[in-house]
């Protein structure tokens, strides 16, 4: 098993969506209220443009249209708006509305990173990271995601972590990478809770604990992590830090198996062999169980 490093910035989909403290709004308007919105934003007011830039990127109460959105976006961006300015560079960053340009992206991130926006500062430190717009620099990248980690967000937590395990752009500290991994968990994401549960199963800045390392692959199993679930499924063929069963085993390699996993090939052979310990009868309902829970899980939109 192994830690990785976490994906791009959530972006948009975090800013708008039901993601607690840094959600934005996305409620329905009256036609009315778009009306007003509208008039406000053509006369200048950076709030209401920002909003309907919102409105035209999500298609709430009007047709959805990226160029739109950006135009609007823009509009407030250059008046200050961080959230707008950070809604832009995302837009540049992904190609949506705008040609995709990742030198664009990081002017507007950067403009957003200075008013001490958290998901500007972290995306900056992944462009730094990355070389995506910027020379490649570890340590700028790290100066980064420190910034949005103290102020409580996950995923620049859980690349704080990172870079501590790797060693890029800080000293390698495994502790470190621990406490930051654990921060990011504890608010419940997922990669973050796999590469805590790697830390613990490989005893790299905390104990060694099979137990505990099951309890975090499990949490990040049941969202959907594709490495946890594979890990999961290793821990129960091998009985470490849970009773060795070999029809979890299956279930949870079988589970990853139809997901997005990276290395595959080991998985393959222990959930075919864990499959050769089963009895037919017994098989075929954790095969069964497997299909209901990925009624109950749709796959997240990559």
């Amino acid at each position: 098993m192994r830690a990785r490093f976490l994906g791009t910035c959530v972006g948009l989909a975090l800013l708008a969506g039901a993601a607690g403290a840094w959600a934005q709004s996305t409620d329905s308007k009256p036609s009315q209220i778009i009306a007003e919105l509208k008039l406000k934003a053509e006369s200048g007011d950076a709030r209401a443009q920002y909003e309907l830039g919102m409105d035209y990127d999500y298609g709430l109460d009007v047709r959805q249209d990226h160029t739109l959105a950006a135009f609007w976006y823009r509009k407030a961006a250059e008046q200050g708006n961080a959230i707008a300015q950070f809604n832009l560079g995302y837009e540049y960053d992904h190609g949506e509305g705008v040609p995709q340009d990742y030198a664009q992206a990081v002017i507007w991130y950067r403009r957003a990173a200075e008013q001490g926006n958290a998901l500007a500062q972290d995306s900056l430190g992944f462009a730094y990271h990355y070389g995506r717009g910027v020379p490649q620099d570890f340590a700028e990248a790290v100066f980064w995601f420190r910034k949005a980690a103290e102020q409580g967000y996950p995923r620049a937590q859980g690349h704080l972590g990172e870079a501590y395990r790797n060693g890029q752009g800080v000293p390698q500290d495994f502790a470190e990478a621990a406490i930051w991994y654990r921060k990011a968990a504890e608010q419940g994401l997922e990669e973050a809770q796999c590469n805590l549960g790697v830390m613990y199963e490989e005893g790299r800045g905390l104990p060694q604990d099979y137990a505990r390392a099951a309890i975090w692959y499990n949490k990040a199993a049941e969202q959907g992590d594709a490495e946890a679930q594979a890990n999961l499924g290793f821990a129960y063929g091998k009985g470490h830090g849970v009773p060795q069963d070999y029809a979890e085993a299956y279930f949870w390699l079988d589970i990853a198996l139809s997901g997005q996993l990276p290395e595959r090939s080991n998985a393959e052979k222990v959930r075919d062999a864990a499959a050769s310990l089963l009895t037919p009868a017994k098989l075929s309902r954790v095969q069964e169980r497997a299909r209901k829970w990925f009624e109950e899980h749709p796959a997240k939109p990559q």
